[in-house]
């Protein structure tokens, strides 16, 4: 069993969604702007992903570009990162799938193919 962090009316996470549902992976649901993640969760996804912090960041997302967070994260600390993450589900890349011992986030499917 995965934790599948979405947010519904996203297209990507729609078909990332019915990828799962084919391949009947089971999964637990859980809608990123109704229950945004906490930074605490965000440094422990961080930490199993092996990713740069950034992969975790919505850059194609409306509030990342208002907010000007392209030249604002270089100077950014990983602690405001992780809170700055946490304060808004839409800024989140998704979606993202967190297992046991791994987090993927946005649907690549020959990545998901790979791990799942």
């Amino acid at each position: 069993m995965v934790l599948f962090v979405e947010y519904p009316k996203c297209t990507t996470c729609q078909r990332a969604k019915k990828w799962l549902d084919e391949r009947g992976t089971a999964y637990t649901g859980r809608h990123i702007k109704e229950e945004r993640p906490a930074a605490e969760e965000l440094r422990e996804w961080h930490k199993k992903s092996g990713l740069p912090l950034k992969r975790f960041f919505n850059t194609s997302g409306m509030l990342y570009k208002s907010m000007g967070l392209k030249d604002r994260l270089p100077s950014m600390s990983e602690e405001e990162m992780y809170e700055l993450l946490a304060s808004d589900g839409m800024l989140v890349k998704r979606p993202i799938i967190v297992g046991e011992d791994f987090v993927l986030t946005g649907f690549k499917e020959k990545e998901w193919e790979q791990v799942l």
